[in-house]
């Protein structure tokens, strides 16, 4: 079952399931999710591996960031990939994993938005990727909406988040082994 405005706004104030809303989502939200926005936007450098027992990440460098009052942007040309950060942090309970999606704004623009569930027992930040696949230039304002979140009641029994991600860490700091 998708929880409903209502039901997030509850666990907010008492699960504390979302940190660091803006004031549109806290106070005059629409559709079934919460709205996040930008914070953070990198560029990766270096080279990745996934083994079955190792991984490493390339290097997240640091071009933008959301500071309220200061107006900062990231310009996507086509082809062009960034890791971003948002603004929010999450508190899943046991019992709830949120899905994301991008905002239509950003798929009509040709910007193409991916990331992972959020699940069960994980804190922090989120990670989604945008990658440019269209023919236009894309500006983004740093703090602006471009991911909305819905959340699902889970039946039947969950294990809570134990990887490495938690805390919302932006990549490895060298190669480690997964849990």
């Amino acid at each position: 079952m998708v929880l409903g405005i209502d039901e997030i706004h509850g666990r907010i104030k008492e699960e504390k399931l979302l940190e660091g809303l803006s004031d549109r989502e806290l106070n005059n939200p629409e559709g079934t999710g919460m709205d996040l926005r930008i914070g953070k936007a990198f560029r990766l450098e270096g080279e990745a591996f996934l083994g079955i027992e190792k991984r490493n990440t390339p290097k997240p460098v640091l071009i933008a960031e959301f500071i309220p009052g200061k107006m900062a942007t990231i310009t996507l040309k086509p082809g062009d990939f960034v890791l971003t950060e948002t603004v929010e942090k999450f508190n899943m309970p046991a019992g709830l994993v949120g899905v994301a999606k991008p905002r239509t704004t950003l798929h009509r623009s040709g910007v193409i938005a991916r990331m992972g569930v959020v699940d069960p027992g994980y804190s922090g930040t989120v990670h989604p990727a945008l990658f440019n696949a269209g023919p236009s230039v894309v500006t983004i304002e740093m703090g602006a909406r471009y991911i909305n979140v819905i959340f699902f009641e889970i039946r039947g029994t969950t294990k809570q988040y134990r990887g490495q991600w938690q805390g919302g860490r932006v990549a490895a700091e060298e190669t480690e082994t997964q849990i």
